[in-house]
């Protein structure tokens, strides 16, 4: 075996020793049709409010030009699958449904000290070599990367999946000088079946294998500034902070593994919406902590709320909704009233 595939092997067990699923490798320039695709996707507009996306377009659509001295790209999934079906709080509708990933602590910062972590390791064994680590935050394109290490594919909802890790993993990546084997690219393995794209609330998918980030959840909840479209409020169920449906129903997850990091769970559950509408900023912030859901600031999320409180069905909650009309945040005033309307018929 040669010292590059020895590296490798080394490389791919202390990966799984500080907490990672599955290592893969790949070139920067592996996917050169990643730009193409990127300025189409823009200039249908179909990327809504996200403006940083047209921000370093030429580093995101070609990872190449990010670090032009980087030799490879390590490519790794840390699983987060969940104990439960995400679905299941759906039907509770005085609950708030709050995407998996974020019932816990914040993956940028456990995935990124894993990275590091992972990272200081190769540069131990590799002198003089260099690398950069990325989670999710950088102009760093993951998905078509990570399908060209042979992680998985770009499933019909645009997400990756894998035959035998399902689709609930975080992606991280790290740049780096040092010469390493390549893998094999994944090709797409999802047939005829169309479970995720019937799934959609909100019709976000034009096409298989294309998302429209205007009509989806996750992009609504946490994205979107100021008012949501009235027809997609009523969409949205109690879906406060991003939507599991297209990644719950995916065939491929009776194969996932189990994850075993804690962390990701624990913070939040499924909240009652009143409690959650009485959250003023200083208690949004402290309830919410060491979670990605604080982000999104307590304006945007108790919009959010009210959007769930409206679609209830429930008349009880109209006290929680009403106390919020009068809120200086416009959106959330806004959201106030129509979810007291709603709920009055």
């Amino acid at each position: 075996m040669s010292a590059q595939k020895m590296l490798k092997a080394a490389l791919a067990a202390e990966a799984e020793a500080v907490g990672f699923s599955r290592m893969r490798i790949t070139r920067p320039d592996a996917v050169p049709e990643m730009a193409g695709r990127l300025q189409e996707y823009l200039a249908a507009g179909r990327h809504g409010q996200m403006g940083w996306m047209n921000e370093r377009v030429h580093w995101r659509g070609d990872p190449a030009a990010l670090w032009p001295e980087a030799r490879s790209v390590i490519m790794l999934a840390e699983l987060y699958t969940p104990d439960h079906d995400p679905l299941d709080v759906l039907a509770r509708r005085d609950r708030a449904a709050i995407s998996v990933y974020a019932h816990g602590k914040d993956y940028h910062d456990l995935v990124k000290k894993r990275l590091k972590r992972l990272g200081r390791w190769l540069l131990e064994r590799a002198r003089g070599e260099a690398i950069k680590v990325f989670v999710d935050t950088a102009p760093v394109m993951e998905k078509p990367l990570a399908q060209a290490a042979g992680l998985g594919w770009q499933g019909k909802h645009t997400n990756l999946l894998s035959r035998d890790l399902g689709s609930w993993f975080f992606l991280g990546s790290i740049f780096t000088t040092v010469e390493l084997p390549v893998d094999v690219p994944e090709v797409e393995h999802c047939g005829s079946c169309r479970a995720c794209l019937n799934a959609c609330p909100t019709g976000a998918f034009p096409a298989p294998f294309q998302l429209d980030a205007r009509r989806c959840i996750s992009y609504l909840t946490i994205e979107h500034k100021g008012p949501v479209d009235p027809e997609l409020r009523a969409l949205m169920g109690n879906r406060i902070y991003g939507c599991d449906d297209c990644l719950a129903v995916c065939p491929w997850n009776k194969f996932a593994q189990a994850g075993t990091e804690m962390r990701y769970r624990g913070i939040v559950d499924a909240p009652p919406l009143a409690e959650l509408a009485a959250l003023d900023d200083a208690a949004f912030r402290a309830r919410f902590s060491g979670s990605p859901i604080k982000r999104i600031g307590r304006d945007r999320f108790v919009r959010n709320v009210l959007y769930a409180i409206g679609n209830s069905g429930d008349a009880g909650l109209i006290p929680a909704a009403a106390a919020l009309r009068g809120d200086p945040d416009a959106a959330v005033a806004d959201a106030a009233e129509w979810a007291v309307a709603r709920l009055r018929g």
